[in-house]
């Protein structure tokens, strides 16, 4: 019998807020985070536009030696889940911490160590290095790190499916849960790669716009889009089995009902010209939550502004809910954030809960006409308020790999 599993607490680290109070303040008010980028010189760049954390220090929340032996991008996976853990109003002490699991991934880790410490050993030689460098460097650490900080002793793990990581570690953690592997887990994704060899890299693959406006930059789902904006963050959720939430008076925010994933087996890039991997992903995850499509009231597409993506991810959804596609709403937080990359996920399901909570759809910032192939509801032009019972969010990765998750508005 599986367990039911919900959402009690919630953290985020984004381009628009440094908590989630501060992150969804932004997206209420149409905030869009994108900029110049200012971590490198872009002189000899096409791509001259991030979305980058600002204001962020990491003495705010860990001490300096230990922010030191950690890359960017654990850092904020242990910022946001700190929040979490406290939004959810846990004390480890009162916890089995055998109980207690981690799944969190990131898409790259930190590509900065890396170029930091190659160009000692091009500079200085190889004596130079940091000792600490392959701990800072790999993307399990940022689970690593946020067990070591809470004293989380349970299951510990993280994936690694590039732009669909953070909803597959929130689904892998639902699984855990559902399957008595644990009775509480953080999860969700983090990323810190706003630096010269990624856009350097997303650039040549022409995935990342070369738009100088930081309005029209990221445009899901316009007919005018041409690449996404690279971003940076984490979002993490505490998911809780339900009858350990209650029992101990917990704040219940929301409900996992599914989970979908699935693998296009088409191209490394680009998803399945058809939408019939990432529809199987949405269809799996409505299966499991005993829904029709046409009780689906929002969908959190993955939305990034490139070509392929959009288009085909609004066969997807056709593909997926039929005739009901046309009557649900969609939005893609990307156009105020940029694509966050293995965070996005996180941050996605973050946006879900707080939909689901004020029956409120974001506007698809900066979007203004729709692609005559894209020919669904993408709220452009103003938010939209709705009841919101079930929500969608998908994840679309590079190498095909597709998520999606099933929220509810929690019913005793």
């Amino acid at each position: 019998m599986k367990r039911r599993v919900v959402v009690t607490g919630m953290g985020a680290i984004t381009p628009i807020g440094n908590s989630v109070e501060e992150f969804w303040q932004g997206i209420r008010a149409g905030r869009v985070g994108i900029g110049p980028i200012t971590r490198f010189d872009t002189a000899e760049y096409k791509v001259k536009l991030a979305a980058e954390v600002k204001d962020f220090a990491a003495k705010d929340y860990m001490d300096f030696k230990t922010a030191r032996r950690m890359g960017i991008f654990s850092q904020y996976a242990v910022a946001a889940s700190l929040e979490a853990f406290r939004d959810a109003g846990l004390f480890m002490e009162e916890e089995d911490p055998f109980r207690v699991g981690v799944c969190i991934g990131s898409g790259i880790g930190s590509l900065q160590t890396i170029e930091t410490e190659y160009a000692k050993i091009q500079e200085r030689g190889p004596s130079r290095v940091n000792p600490l460098t392959v701990p800072m460097m790999i993307s399990n650490m940022a689970a690593g790190n946020v067990a070591i900080q809470l004293g989380a002793k349970g299951k510990c793990t993280n994936v690694v499916t590039a732009c669909a990581t953070g909803s597959n570690c929130i689904g892998d953690a639902f699984r855990a849960i559902q399957y008595a592997d644990a009775d509480v887990m953080l999860a969700g994704g983090t990323e810190g790669s706003v630096c010269p060899t990624a856009v350097a890299g997303f650039a040549n693959l022409t995935a990342l716009t070369t738009e100088s406006n930081p309005l029209r930059a990221s445009i899901p789902f316009d007919r005018d889009r041409n690449g996404f904006v690279i971003g940076e963050g984490a979002g993490v959720v505490v998911l809780e089995e339900l009858e350990h939430a209650k029992e101990r008076g917990a704040q219940i925010l929301a409900e996992i009902a599914g989970y979908g994933a699935s693998c296009d087996a088409f191209h490394i890039t680009s998803p399945a010209e058809d939408g019939s991997g990432a529809a199987k992903a949405m269809l799996l995850a409505m299966e499991e939550g005993q829904i029709a499509p046409d009780e689906v009231d929002y969908i959190n597409a993955h939305g990034t502004s490139t070509h392929h993506n959009d288009l085909f991810e609004t066969r997807a959804i056709r593909l997926a809910l039929k005739k009901a596609a046309e009557k649900v709403s969609i939005n893609s937080t990307k156009s105020m954030v940029g694509h966050m990359l293995g965070a996005a996920g996180g941050v996605e399901c973050i946006v879900c809960v707080k939909a689901i909570q004020e029956g409120y759809v974001h506007q698809t910032m900066g979007s203004r006409t729709a692609d005559e192939e894209c020919d669904l509801d993408y709220t452009f032009g103003a938010p939209v308020r709705r009841e919101i019972r079930y929500a969608l969010t998908n994840s679309l990765g590079f190498g095909g790999h597709n998520a999606s998750l099933l929220l509810k508005r929690f019913e005793d």
